[in-house]
This record gives C-alpha cells, structure tokens and sequence, in this order.
C-alpha cells in the first residue's frame, strides 16, 4: 500500500471517531494505527487543522456544533483527497473547508479507474505487505510453481496489483490476483539500494524483461496531450518538430504493451523505431480487416 493510501484510511477513521463525538489521546491513537506520536501530532495539528479540534485533559475532540456535520461520503471525499493531493494545485484550509461542504463540493467529481476487487485477499496482501516492512523472505504459489522471493513493493497500476520482488537474484513482478498460498519464511534479507530506486523510478509495471526502446511520431492534432502527461510510459519527448508534431521515446517491456497504446492513438500515431513493432501493428491491423 502506498503511503498516500495508509494516510487517506487512517485519516477518515480518525474523522469518522470526532465525528461521532468521541474522545481520544495522542497516545490511544499511536497504538491503535502503529504509528508514531509525531505522525499522530501531524495528523491532528496539520492535516485536520482545518477543523474546530479542541484539547482538553490531554483529549481530542470536535467542537460540539460540528458534530454530526460529516456525513460518510465527506469523509470518503477528504480521506480521497489526502491521498491524491497533486491532482490538484494547492490543498489549503479553506479549500479543504469548501470540500467538505455539501454545497460546495458538488463542484468537483474525480473519476479514475475500476478497481480490481481483492477484498477477499486481505490475509495474503497483509502477509506480504509485513513482509515487504520486515525484509523477510516469502513463499507462494503462482501459476501452479513454488516461488521463494524478496518482496520489494506492492504497486498498483491502473486499478490492478502487483508484487514487485527479487527471484534468483533477479528484479520480476507478479500479478497479485495469481498469487496464493503465502508463507512468511522470516528468513530476513538486505534491502539492495539500485532495485528500490529501479522500482520507484520506472513508470513500467513489469520488470521481468529487457526494456525496449521504441520511438514514437505524433501528430500536432495530439501533440497536447502527450506534453501535458505522460501517455507512454517512461515517456520522454526527444524532439518538438516544425508542424507541431513530436518525436517521443518510451521503454516497455513487452511488445503488446506499447501496440495496445498505439492503436488507440491510431491515426495520429506511428512507431519509427524499432521498424518490427510498427509492420506487426500493420500486420495486426491487416488482419482485423480482413474480418
């Protein structure tokens, strides 16, 4: 889980306790989310200083006309919002105060992606996710073979989980949904610096395979779109050229990674190099055609 994700859930927990009018210490609140009083100390002086927060005998609670004030899908709004500040430009007091006003944040609807469904997982994604805290060695089955390896992180992309780890001394990923039968060995290994920065620097989701470099030429009718956020991933513009178009360059893992993309793109789009991946798409396209 990412950072962003942990701090949205125990935010809107902690909501939904003042809320409802209950009372708590910094201290009650470290043990029950396993964090530190200092983060405790940010959650309450910081990221909901936007509230009427009163303290009295050590406690914490709402002030009594702003109890009952937040209904669940406020608190779902906020708890949302904490965990995705860079989608907007600034996250102040008041604007924090207009979201969650009833009124107000009719203003605003953030539409992602369909999540893939892995409420009835949660033993196995909590046993890795200790796992990947501790540094210690798992067990599983994927794909019908006994796997031993080093989980590094667990990434979602696009709504789908994945387990980034170390098998045979190699950086691979596993589809999250695949995996069963997990077993903590608590065998503890040595983080190695280069594969966490691999995984928290590459945009790709797979790490099992060589990189492919392919080059891409877009047209100015679309051109906007790919300098206003990366389409592609690991996306990088190589060159703005004269009518408006770009020449931009991606690295992908595998070949139908970047074709899937391509042909929603068609036809503002075409692949420059490596020349093999542009004539299968064409072959593909032929094909289809053909139907």
């Amino acid at each position: 889980m990412k950072n962003h994700d942990k701090i949205a859930t125990r935010l809107a927990q902690i909501l939904n306790k003042l809320n409802s009018g209950e009372r708590f210490s910094v201290e009650e609140l470290v043990e029950e989310f396993s964090v530190t009083s200092r983060t405790i100390q940010r959650d309450l002086n910081e990221r909901l200083s936007y509230l009427p927060l009163k303290k009295e005998n050590n406690l914490y609670y709402l002030e009594e006309y702003y109890l009952g004030k937040l209904n669940f899908d406020d608190i779902k709004n906020f708890a949302a919002l904490s965990g995705v500040r860079d989608l907007f430009p600034s996250l102040k007091e008041d604007f924090l105060k207009n979201v969650l006003d009833a009124t107000i944040n009719q203003a605003y609807l953030i539409k992602g992606h369909d999540y893939e469904d892995i409420s009835g997982d949660t033993e196995t994604f909590l046993c890795i996710e200790m796992a990947i805290i501790n540094h210690t060695v798992i067990e599983f089955i994927y794909n019908g073979k006994l796997r031993e390896v080093k989980p590094y992180k667990l990434i979602n992309t696009k709504g789908i989980w994945y387990l980034a780890s170390v098998e045979d001394e190699k950086l691979k990923t596993f589809s999250f949904k695949k995996i069963s039968k997990v077993t903590d060995t608590d065998l503890a290994f040595e983080i190695d610096k280069s594969v966490s920065e691999n995984i928290q620097n590459s945009d790709n989701t797979w790490f099992s395979h060589e990189p492919i470099e392919v080059v891409i030429k877009v047209d100015a009718e679309v051109s906007g779109y790919f300098t206003r956020r990366k389409i592609l991933p690991n996306q990088t513009i190589v060159k703005e050229l004269a009518e408006g178009g770009l020449l931009v360059s991606t690295k992908v893992a595998f070949d139908e990674e970047i074709l899937k993309i391509v042909r929603y793109w068609i036809p503002h789009v075409k692949i420059i190099s490596p020349v093999h991946l542009q004539e299968k798409l064409e072959d593909i396209l032929k094909k289809y055609l053909k139907l």
